[in-house]
């Protein structure tokens, strides 16, 4: 092997090291909120739980809120990776809101992030944190992506022409909100049945006559 060439392999795996690191000190982060609340959620906390220093997460996140922030924008990836990877983007715009809500409720209850995401979105409103602006910035991404469908529905006459694209990006984003403080709450909540009862609400509200049931 050539001196470019193993330099080349050390960069690479620098880099692998780099993002095996974030990635093991955001699940962490996701771990300790799930399993002992946003208080608990300390550098030292975070660090122990993913097997490295406190001072290895001061370093990459720089703040606790710096933490958070990653932490809330790799939960928006990955919806958007779920999302793509079940080819959201090929359906019609009414059957794409619908995948959306159905997709986003039956995965709800998979892992610790989406548990530790609402958690430190209930704890930045109690205290008025400047991580509101994070959360409401990822809030409005799912509001865009959401009414852009809408819109397609209509463009292709799925969706009804008097419903408000961005009124109704909104009220399904409030609608999985609500439902996810309320899964929050209470852990049993009957899910499938909620999920079902949402998606004919749906289509009943969006839907054009020719796409009624």
């Amino acid at each position: 092997m050539t001196n470019a060439a193993q330099v080349a392999v050390g960069r690479r795996t620098q880099a692998e090291r780099r993002d095996e690191s974030e990635r093991r000190l955001l699940d962490a982060t996701a771990h300790v909120v799930a399993e002992r609340g946003v208080s608990a959620a300390t550098f030292e906390a975070i660090g122990r739980s993913a097997g490295y220093s406190r001072g290895l997460a001061t370093q990459k996140f720089g703040s606790k809120d710096g933490l958070i922030e990653a932490l809330i924008a790799d939960l928006h990836e990955r919806q958007n990776a779920l999302l793509d990877g079940h080819h959201i983007a090929d359906l019609g715009g009414l059957e794409a809101v619908l995948a959306y809500v159905d997709l986003y409720l039956r995965h709800l209850g998979d892992g610790e992030a989406t548990r530790a995401y609402f958690m430190l979105l209930a704890g930045a409103v109690a205290d008025a944190s400047p991580l509101r602006a994070a959360f409401a910035h990822s809030h409005e991404l799912v509001k865009g992506r959401l009414a852009a469908l809408v819109e397609r529905g209509q463009a292709e006459g799925s969706i009804r022409r008097e419903v408000d694209p961005q009124a109704a990006a909104l009220m399904v984003g409030s609608l999985l909100l609500g439902l996810s403080v309320q899964w929050l709450v209470d852990p049993d909540t009957q899910l499938d049945a909620i999920r079902t009862t949402s998606l004919e609400t749906l289509r009943l509200a969006f839907a054009t006559s020719r796409d009624r049931p």
